[in-house]
């Protein structure tokens, strides 16, 4: 009978499955089983075993629970099939692994079984397998269940940094834009002079943190996109004049190239316009003082291309993709949350687009929005009737 067989074989089965363990994964705790682990299931299909043989068989139920699956019902192996499932998730297992752990059990069985001729009857091997079945359903069950309250913590975590850094990038510029107010309401300097600069710049600072926070909101949410047709033409007179304050509060000369009236993109406007503010905020952040940021748009076959080129003075080799990685900064001004790139792309891509950097050495860089052509003759014509 196989609880027999399992009693005067527990430890060379237990052995076994340990060896499989270490060579499937360096994680867990080598040399040593956790404490609901394979061992305590083994002594309990043995007693499930040894209760079917009994005068009611169904109690062994009790033991292994019901076959089938279904509503869950309380069952020894169940209750320490889940710990085990939590166990795993702590100790760094995949889901796969706690799937193997069980298997592990099986194979283990029918492999000495016939190494030593073993005679196992096929309703054993079937109570077997019900154990099996109910052990693995708890375990993975309760591992997902861990598994999804770490994620849960942990975003609960990042979100929580990412508002402390807003809430506080934002109390900044409203604290620096209270005091110059202040000092111009008391009447000891000009709305013109030095002061009166320092409220311009912290509005407009605070305005930039509001557009990349509603764009970043926009693009989690996943909210549908507002696509329309409109000149590119258009499009860049309206970044020029939303640029152009920060552009000479910070001293640089902004350039921004004519383009073909009749040349348009079929995207959300807001979006593109929030990739693109963020792009020149990114270009007035980081090039040298007193130089020439440039914008220019151009269509190529069937493109449209929107280049964004800064005097930052280049980038280390290999530095161009990492800058697009979300909570990256790379330059000495730490200001910002390092989220601006991160959303510009996803911003153009969910319209279909690409944005992508060419580094110039000695220079600075050209970030590029890449959108499908458009004309303005494209829209559709309403039918005006009779």
């Amino acid at each position: 009978m196989m609880h027999r067989f399992l009693i005067a074989n527990r430890d060379e089965l237990a052995a076994r499955c340990r060896v499989k363990v270490q060579a499937r994964s360096a994680y867990g705790v080598p040399g040593a089983e956790l404490e609901h682990g394979i061992s305590v299931f083994l002594e309990q299909v043995i007693k499930t075993l040894e209760l079917e043989q009994t005068a009611d068989p169904l109690q062994s139920r009790r033991v292994s629970g019901r076959a089938g699956g279904g509503k869950p019902a309380l069952s020894e192996i169940g209750d320490t099939a889940a710990r085990h499932g939590k166990e795993l998730m702590q100790h760094g297992f995949t889901v796969e692994e706690v799937v193997h752990d069980y298997g592990d059990l099986c194979q283990a069985i029918t492999d000495l079984a016939f190494e030593l001729d073993a005679q196992i009857e096929v309703e054993e091997f079937r109570i077997l397998n019900r154990c099996l079945d109910n052990a693995i359903a708890n375990a993975v069950t309760e591992f997902g269940y861990q598994r999804d309250i770490v994620v849960a913590d942990q975003h609960v975590h990042d979100l929580n940094a990412r508002l402390g850094s807003l809430a506080h990038e934002l109390r900044n510029q409203l604290a620096t834009a209270t005091l110059a107010l202040s000092a111009i309401r008391n009447g000891s300097v000009g709305v013109t002079g030095a002061t009166g600069g320092i409220l311009e710049r912290s509005l407009v600072n605070l305005g930039n943190l509001i557009d990349r926070s509603l764009a970043e909101v926009r693009m989690t949410a996943g909210l549908p996109l507002q696509s329309r047709l409109f000149s590119v033409h258009e499009f860049l007179a309206e970044l020029r004049l939303s640029a152009s304050l920060e552009a000479d509060i910070r001293g640089f000369t902004l350039k921004v190239s004519n383009v073909d009236p009749s040349l348009a993109v079929d995207v959300d406007r807001d979006l593109l316009l929030a990739a693109a503010g963020n792009l020149l905020q990114n270009a007035f952040k980081f090039s040298h003082p007193h130089t020439e940021i440039t914008v220019n748009a151009y269509a190529v076959a069937d493109r449209i291309l929107i280049d964004v080129e800064d005097r930052c003075g280049g980038l280390p080799s290999g530095d161009a993709e990492k800058m697009f990685l979300p909570f990256t900064q790379h330059a000495q001004d730490r200001s910002g949350l390092g989220l601006g790139l991160s959303i510009s792309r996803r911003s153009i891509e969910a319209n279909a687009g690409l944005l992508s950097v060419r580094n110039v050495p000695g220079t600075g860089c050209v970030f590029t929005i890449d959108l499908p052509r458009h004309s303005l003759g494209d829209e559709p014509t309403e039918f005006a009737g009779p």
